[in-house]
């Protein structure tokens, strides 16, 4: 019998199952040998998952970094173009019974896009469609890249992004993103932020090259917007990225550009060294102009 019909749904049968302690740090966790299991750490357990996947829980941390966002099972949560779905097939399922999962995706309907877009676009509709028992009816729900909009004002309980900030970056789009963010959540409500962290100083040229940013400049573009910075998290830094690669962050896993006689090189250094950045909306908030 499968994982997700048996454990999964008993462990979600409450709301209050969720990743963590919403108080405590990747660096207070306890391992998960020390305690019982927590709803994210059952959902990672489950069979949809590839073999593919699961390694990168090495690189990626869903456990701390689910937990310091402070993510519940009743949550409404929107993932900003959840790309390959990695973090979908976490989300979907921990929010499947209790939350609402939403998956903000370039609008199909607008011509003109990278060929990939609507490649992955159409491989998440698939996965969700293939087996409502885990994922449930998750929203797939389209927006403008050019003007983006995710949803009703006030109606999320957390915004999380995973490695997109430095798209909006390179395309000048990241202050429209940012304001985005802010009117769909609720006063109150959570932006995660992880991406790609370049050495404090690096020029943004650079960035938009490299893929990696600043996490003052993430910073900024959250607080020009109307956010506060909450809290910073090193459970997805990496010290053996030093950041300087011949094809920025894309020469590390998992894209893994470079000359095949590198290729150990890089596979010993990992996934990015990355921020992980938490903010609120004020409960009281003016967007910035």
């Amino acid at each position: 019998m499968r994982l997700q019909t048996t454990l999964l749904a008993a462990l979600l049968a409450s709301p209050l199952a969720f990743a963590g302690d919403t108080n405590s740090t990747a660096a207070d966790a306890k391992p998960a040998s020390e305690s019982a299991p927590t709803g994210i750490e059952m959902v990672l357990a489950g069979d949809w998952r590839s073999d593919e996947d699961r390694q990168r829980d090495q690189y990626r941390h869903p456990v701390q970094t689910l937990s310091f966002f402070g993510i519940k099972a009743d949550d409404t949560v929107v993932e900003i173009t959840p790309g390959g779905g990695w973090y979908a097939e976490i989300l979907a399922p921990l929010l499947r019974d209790h939350g609402h999962y939403v998956a903000a995706v370039w609008d199909d309907r607008i011509e003109g896009q990278p060929a990939y877009r609507y490649k992955l676009n159409a491989a998440l509709r698939e996965r969700f469609a293939s087996d409502e028992a885990v994922y449930g009816k998750p929203d797939v729900r389209v927006f403008d890249p050019k003007a983006p909009d995710f949803g009703p004002s006030d109606s999320a309980d957390a915004v999380l992004t995973f490695r997109n900030a430095h798209n909006w970056v390179a395309d000048d789009t990241g202050a429209a993103y940012f304001k985005a963010f802010f009117n769909v959540l609720k006063p109150g409500g959570t932006l995660g932020v992880v991406d790609h962290r370049a050495k404090s100083g690096t020029d943004l040229e650079t960035m938009k090259k490299s893929g990696y940013l600043t996490e003052a400049l993430v910073i900024g573009l959250a607080t020009e917007a109307g956010f506060e910075l909450v809290s910073r998290s090193e459970a997805n830094a990496n010290p053996k990225d030093d950041t300087d690669h011949p094809n920025g962050v894309w020469t590390l896993p998992p894209s893994m550009r470079h000359d095949e006689a590198d290729h150990e090189k890089y596979r010993a250094i990992g996934e990015s060294d990355r921020m992980t950045l938490r903010f609120v909306k004020p409960k009281k908030a003016v967007p910035a102009h």
